[in-house]
């Protein structure tokens, strides 16, 4: 018998990698939803394990919401262009004025529910058959009920109740013309196998992860960052913190974490000592009702 054993973060790197080399060998027109992210930073990452020397057998995708950090941005567009792959992006701003939607009001007018509006627009004008995203598990309930194999109807809903057993890790890719298969190739890995994998690979991420200090409102219990996306008003109490970003998503409904960690080994620890996931801790979206998530997935959400 072999005295070699993959440690814990190899078997999370070679399940990941042949996810993702299913997805090329089952799909025609795959692609892969890149936000500027840590979790889809770590999914390029697997990707360029995956396949290189050749090229992605897929384009990167990301759906603007036009409320994001710009590090992340920042971030994305450099990436994109260091490793040589396509990006496509497109905008929920557009996608507003072409299907005369309602923008969203209030103090956090989030546009994070418009986005499955964009994302069901490009799957059809590219005609995407499987859209690879870096969903975990861990992050939401809704989340921990989905196969890493997720298939959409032609109208982009998913049915909880009708998912496809995957045993021995075998993924059925086979689908009817009009549906389209989510697929989440590290939906197996925690908050803290990311960022362990993160440090053992060095991978480098947008700065809005580590301790910085930003202008933040405080509200409910949760520091916002203060930007033109939200409603300040002369009551609410800004200030300035040290802060860092457990997740990244919008502006409008993503909040920061008061945190000194400035390296890769502090956030591990700090992680290891906390009691809260990062959505549960961070996302405000999230919290509009217990079924938040998964409503948001039976209508095509990510």
């Amino acid at each position: 018998m072999s005295k070699y054993r993959l440690d814990h973060l190899d078997q999370l790197e070679s399940e990941a990698i042949h996810i993702l080399r299913e997805v090329a060998g089952q799909f025609e027109r795959p692609a892969l939803l890149f936000s500027g992210g840590k979790d889809s930073i770590t999914l390029v990452h697997l990707a360029l394990k995956a396949f290189r020397p050749g090229k992605f057998p897929f384009p990167l995708v990301h759906i603007d919401t036009g409320h994001n950090f710009r590090e992340a941005l920042d971030f994305r567009d450099t990436l994109a262009e260091r490793i040589g792959e396509k990006l496509v992006v497109r905008h929920v701003g557009d996608t507003i004025k072409a299907q005369n939607l309602t923008e969203p009001k209030g103090k956090f007018a989030s546009r994070n529910a418009l986005q499955t509006y964009t994302l069901l627009d490009t799957i059809s004008e590219f005609r995407f058959d499987a859209c690879i995203g870096g969903a975990r598990r861990d992050e939401e309930k809704a989340r921990a009920k989905e196969r890493i194999f997720s298939v959409r109807d032609e109208f982009g809903q998913w049915d909880p109740k009708l998912q496809r057993p995957e045993l021995w890790n075998t993924y059925n890719g086979r689908i009817h013309k009009g549906e389209n298969v989510r697929v989440f190739p590290i939906s197996n890995w925690t908050e803290l196998d990311i960022w362990n994998y993160i440090r053992r690979e060095k991978i480098e991420l947008p700065s809005i992860y580590f301790a910085h200090q930003r202008e933040v409102l405080e509200h409910e219990g949760q520091l916002v960052a203060v930007s033109e996306f939200i409603q300040v008003e002369e009551t609410d109490k800004v200030s300035v913190k040290t802060v860092r970003y457990r997740t990244v998503g919008d502006m409008t409904c993503t909040a920061a974490v008061e945190s000194g960690a400035a390296t890769i080994d502090d956030i591990i620890n700090e992680i290891i000592a906390t009691k809260t996931s990062e959505r549960g801790e961070t996302r405000i979206d999230d919290k509009v009702s217990e079924a938040a998530m998964e409503d948001r997935k039976k209508g095509g959400y990510f």
